[in-house]
């Protein structure tokens, strides 16, 4: 049976032969026993509901052991043959080339090369799920096979509910990911309803089918050290010869070396998993592999000493490294931390003192033991991070809950008004003043032709569009203009792509309009040879309500709200997206987050053309709207900037309050 076949097919009409999980690939670490015993049998009872009764007798002992074992369900039984990657638009059996869109982002999401734990239908961040199981990928990839458009397959956390009549102007794919009841979205909630098969952590790209591989992050990652360092550094100074240091090189955080090497520093980033490690280098990622405390020690020395630009990659507890740099007396000039904090129980920090695999084994059969040793490391983590700040190193929270966990362990993280914490987040400081509220973001794009060219020409395209905007571009961000020029012009050298042909630049609505606009008039007019599918990343100007990350510069109290991200989602819906998504948790934590994102496919018509303009300019500006409301100064300059060059747009602006009125009314 061909490709399209098995696609068309779903969940197959004979019983596949079983399969066991390759030795090959990543896999998730098993998840803690959470389910009483009649949770367990209802948990295999949803979980046979995807296959014929006829099957059940050969199913429910299998599943039950998956669900024993590995603490999940996944079906590795019906693991597709075919191999996993995004296929040129035109190889999916589809009836619209939108749905075949869709397809091609749902299987670079899951491919090998991409994806962190894929045969766990993992992407990034230790659970950042694509779907929960197999069956439920066979299902998708069928209705989008028969999809028209005038339907609308509606997804509850990786569930596909099935396709619905709606409308050539509604989107084709609605996707939720654990959105819960409020009271029901602790931690231990995601561990139950995950196992039950109910609902699942989409993270924010993974669940949303727009994860392009690390080059996602590396933009950001790049933007936000290299203005740490202009924070740092003497104007005459470049970070040549000086230090980043970090954690975490699965999944996104595996973008960090190769953008601190894009701003010029030595970067030095601890994993204790030798797997991600090594695949991080074998892909380019990270120049030399280090796996012992002493080599570390003498090669960054001689980094230091040579003023070298190098990416270090240590195979072992960033904690050692803190605390054997501050022996050292090694100057650190930035650090952060990238592991998946938000998933601190779960494989998403491994603590000092164990190894990876001792770890993975008391997570799952000792999990308050687990738990302990996390708080203990974090509160370590934190005193030697502690002792070098003293000494001028500039630290960052750099989003992924770090210092929310740490917090919580008891850490040395807060402020003396015991509520902000004493290092500030990277949004606080850098991408929120810098970018979020002046409109800037993570503007990306796919060339669905799976061709090289086609890429190259949209990265010619992107660079002229951003040129002659920054002609007239006001001084204000003049600076994030440039930065995004020289990013693109490096772009190709830099070798960014993992799986997909895609690119990433931070752009204002202007920009992310006037680039796509010259993506659709260059499919019309044949340079570009297939579709191009647009996206960003949830972590933008509008897309997440996040108090400790993407709106922690919000002042006026509502950073712990999540209208925007609703908002954002629904605007976007009929304002002309492709699909749209809304997720509960990602990048900091279940239930700390509310973030929503798109997918548009440009096919070089007059109705992307509308769609376009009118979705692009909704989905930067209602967040600089709501930025603007909290007073804060540059995203009021951005709004009334718009509403000066858009004179259907109405924005309600705040009036400022003289401090020296509230001192004594209470």
């Amino acid at each position: 049976m061909d490709f399209k076949a098995q696609i068309q097919i779903g969940i197959p009409t004979e019983l596949p032969e079983k399969k066991e999980r390759s030795s090959s690939v990543s896999h998730a670490p098993n998840r803690k026993q959470i389910l009483s015993k009649e949770e367990k049998q209802l948990a295999i009872k949803n979980a046979l509901r995807y296959f014929p009764s006829k099957w059940h007798a050969v199913l429910a002992p299998e599943f039950a052991d998956e669900l024993q074992t590995y603490g999940r369900i996944y079906m590795y039984r019906f693991q597709p043959s075919y191999e996993m990657y995004a296929r040129p638009v035109s190889d999916y059996p589809a009836k619209t080339s939108h749905a075949a869109a869709i397809m091609l982002m749902i299987q670079n999401n899951l491919d090998p090369a991409v994806a962190q734990h894929p045969q766990e239908l993992i992407t990034y961040g230790g659970n950042g799920a694509v779907f929960q199981n197999w069956a439920q990928y066979l299902l998708t990839m069928q209705y989008l096979s028969e999809m028209t458009n005038e339907q609308t397959l509606h997804i509850y956390s990786g569930h596909p509910m099935g396709l619905f009549p709606s409308s050539k102007e509604a989107p084709r794919v609605v996707v939720t990911n654990g959105m819960m009841i409020p009271n029901y979205s602790q931690p231990d909630d995601w561990e139950k309803y995950n196992a039950l098969g109910v609902t699942q952590y989409g993270q924010m790209t993974a669940g949303s089918y727009m994860y392009i591989g690390p080059q996602g992050i590396v933009h950001g990652t790049a933007i936000t050290v290299m203005n740490a360092f202009r924070k740092v550094l003497k104007v005459d100074e470049n970070p040549e010869g000086k230090i980043f240091l970090t954690a975490g090189l699965g999944g996104m955080s595996g973008a960090q070396p190769k953008a601190g090497n894009i701003a010029g520093c030595i970067t030095i980033c601890a994993e204790v998993n030798s797997l991600a490690a090594k695949k991080r280098h074998k892909q380019g990622w990270v120049d030399e592999l280090i796996d012992d405390i002493e080599t570390l020690v003498i090669r960054t020395k001689k980094a230091k000493e040579n003023s070298e630009v190098v990416s270090l990659a240590f195979i072992g507890n960033v904690v050692d490294v803190w605390e054997r740099f501050y022996k050292e007396q090694i100057f650190i000039h930035l650090g952060s931390d990238q592991t998946s904090l938000h998933n601190p129980w779960a494989g998403g920090y491994y603590p000092a003192g164990l190894s990876f695999e001792e770890s993975n084994e008391m997570m799952n059969l000792d999990p308050d033991a687990f738990k302990t040793k996390v708080q203990e490391s974090l509160r370590k983590h934190a005193d030697a991070i502690d002792l070098h700040t003293k000494k001028g190193t500039y630290f960052f929270d750099y989003g992924n809950a770090f210092l929310l966990e740490a917090s919580r362990a008891g850490a040395d993280v807060m402020a003396e008004n015991k509520i902000d914490f004493k290092y500030p987040s990277y949004v606080q400081d850098i991408l929120g003043p810098m970018c979020f509220d002046y409109g800037f973001g993570p503007f990306r794009w796919v060339c669905s032709s799976g061709k090289i060219e086609d890429l190259q020409k949209t990265d010619a395209i992107a660079l002229r569009v951003l040129k002659e905007i920054k002609k007239d571009a006001p001084a204000e961000i003049q600076q994030q203009l440039s930065d995004n020029i020289k990013w693109i012009t490096e772009a190709e050298e830099n070798r960014l792509v993992v799986g997909s042909k895609a690119r990433i630049l931070y752009a204002d609505a202007e920009g992310r309009a006037k680039i796509a606009l010259a993506f659709n008039e260059a499919i019309e007019n044949g340079e570009l040879s297939a579709p191009i599918i647009l996206g960003r990343d949830h972590h933008d100007v509008s897309g997440t309500d996040s108090p400790y990350r993407e709106t922690s510069n919000i002042y006026d109290g509502s950073k712990f709200t999540a209208d925007m991200a609703i908002h954002n989602v629904i605007g976007d819906s009929f304002r002309g997206a492709t699909w749209v998504s809304i997720h509960n948790g990602g990048g900091v934590g279940w239930g700390e987050v509310t973030n929503g994102g798109f997918g548009m496919v440009l096919d070089g018509t007059i109705d992307a053309e509308r769609k376009l303009k009118n979705m692009l300019f909704y989905d930067v500006n209602n967040g600089i709207s709501r930025r603007s409301w909290a007073r804060n100064e540059e995203a009021i300059f951005a709004i009334k900037r718009e509403m000066e060059r858009t004179k259907t747009l109405k924005v309600t602006l705040p009036n400022i309050v003289e401090e020296g009125l509230l001192e004594n009314l209470f």
